[in-house]
């Protein structure tokens, strides 16, 4: 199933379920416009084919002492597979960096980084993104505020 497959309802289903995680099939299929079977089917069928992944908890950041975010520009010495992987395994296993994306430009990677506070970033950058595998440098850009910040 790929994104042509999608009719207005599936497009209804995952515009409300986008904001609504935890909305239940009864009143999915009334905001719709279906009864309840037919949207219980196409909610299965969004669910095995791949395109919704998976349902999570929207946390506030401020209440669980993460409101610090930081961009960081990190650029390799080296960018062979192997490095790649390396790096890739090694990002993952740092809880403080929520996003890590690979940029075609100027540098290598582009990663989200929620902290506390400027100390701990301070910290987590110098312990733990300083020293993973094949980085050479990090440009940190501090987010003042979030404009908008939406969850696909």
């Amino acid at each position: 199933m790929d994104v042509s497959d999608l009719d207005r309802f599936d497009r209804a289903i995952l515009a409300i379920l986008a904001v609504e995680g935890r909305i239940s099939v009864t009143e999915l299929s009334q905001r719709i416009g279906l009864s309840k079977s037919p949207t219980q089917t196409r909610l299965k069928r969004l669910e095995h084919s791949g395109i919704i992944t998976g349902y999570r908890a929207m946390i506030d950041p401020v209440r669980v002492q993460r409101e610090h975010v930081a961009f960081v520009e990190v650029k390799l010495t080296d960018t062979r597979e192997a490095a790649l992987a390396a790096f890739n395994t090694a990002v993952q296993k740092v809880p403080e960096v929520e996003q890590c994306h690979m940029i075609a430009g100027a540098f290598d990677y582009l990663l989200k980084v929620r902290t506390a506070d400027m100390t701990s970033y301070r910290a987590v950058l110098a312990e733990r993104i300083s020293s993973l595998p094949h980085v050479a440098q990090t440009s940190t850009y501090v987010a003042m505020e979030a404009v908008k910040d939406v969850a696909l």
